[in-house]
């Protein structure tokens, strides 16, 4: 009997996954465990393991293709006819995913009119975009992280969101440790403020008791957003050698799943391409993110005299539907007084 491999449920509400990259090729045979597939997801790109040995049948989904968790992708063992009776009739004429099939309805697509250049001459999004406009300038569709970024960015922007800001004095804080300081700083402060160290779920607000902080890293391939385990128990130092870590395996693409799930709260810093100040979107399901911003030798008051003192912003944007300004701007300013202590 074949195995009719399904995309499986990835956890963190994850409803669906792009094929990103085959490791297999059809009639190649395979041992249970081997490489399989490339997954690409709202958070990062996994490699899931063959759960079958036997030779590779079919490829049903091709690369670039987004479908639905239960999907059938792939059929291992099992004879010709075993793998035919595996193609729904609906799609023995005209082959395409859910989503290529909603395009091709919302941009008035004949898809029984298109020659399909995908995989076993299935559909593409491309196929379908290329058919109802004509083709104009360089076009590049949205795959792996690109494509996990707009669609990421896309729900966020769609929280009523407020965003809080107020300078903090870093001239005696260690700049080459900022993102551990903060990490520990707003670990403490979570603590005081309980409602930002929380996440939306189904029509819930969900108050957790862990400090799982996620830090904005940004690559080659885009923004990713690792997960810093228990900031609220570790040291600063421990922090430092953690932030490290993640920053190199994001560089080098090496993040495990389990590494980007799961965080609680979010800081994110553009070191030294960080401007004066920027809007950061919430990371839903996340409730709230805090902003540090340029950090620069400017001109303030102290005790009635102009001085130069080493200043930057930092923000506090928060889901309003869930946390009001008072308890953002308070949170923010427990912030700043533990950094400038630290």
């Amino acid at each position: 009997m074949p195995y009719k491999f399904k995309l499986p449920d990835l956890g963190e509400g994850l409803t669906e996954g792009e094929i990103a990259r085959w490791l297999v090729s059809e009639g190649q045979e395979i041992a249970e465990d081997d490489p399989l597939v490339e997954i690409a997801t709202d958070k990062t790109t996994v490699e899931i393991p063959s759960p079958a040995a036997g030779k590779v049948s079919k490829i049903l989904v091709g690369e670039g293709e987004v479908v639905p968790v239960g999907t059938v992708l792939v059929i291992i063992g099992g004879d010709h006819a075993d793998v035919s009776d595996t193609v729904p009739v609906s799609d023995t004429k005209t082959r395409a995913t859910p989503l290529v099939r909603r395009l091709a309805q919302e941009l008035g697509v004949d898809l029984d009119a298109l020659t399909g250049t995908g995989p076993q001459g299935r559909l593409t999004e491309q196929d379908v975009r290329g058919a109802a406009v004509p083709a104009e300038g360089r076009r590049e569709e949205l795959h792996g992280i690109k494509r996990q970024m707009f669609e990421h960015l896309t729900r966020a922007h769609a929280i009523p969101s407020v965003t809080w800001v107020e300078e903090c004095d870093f001239t005696g804080v260690d700049l080459k440790r900022i993102v551990p300081l903060a990490l520990k700083a707003a670990a403490e402060s979570l603590q005081e403020f309980p409602e930002l160290n929380a996440r939306v779920d189904h029509g819930a607000i969900v108050y957790l008791d862990r400090y799982d902080i996620g830090i904005a890293v940004q690559t080659e391939q885009g923004l990713v957003v690792p997960v810093v385990r228990n900031c609220d128990t570790r040291s600063v130092d421990e922090l430092d050698a953690e932030v490290r870590r993640l920053a190199e395996a994001a560089s080098a693409g090496t993040l495990a799943l389990e590494e980007l799930r799961g965080g609680t709260f979010t800081i994110t810093s553009a070191g030294h391409s960080a401007g004066l100040f920027v809007t950061p979107l919430v990371n839903h399901p996340e409730v709230a993110i805090l902003g540090i911003h340029r950090i620069e030798d400017r001109s303030v008051v102290r005790d009635g005299e102009i001085v130069v003192r080493r200043m930057g912003n930092i923000s506090v944007t928060i889901d309003h539907r869930v946390i009001d300004g008072k308890r953002a701007a308070d949170f923010g300013l427990a912030v700043i007084a533990r950094l400038q202590k630290s």
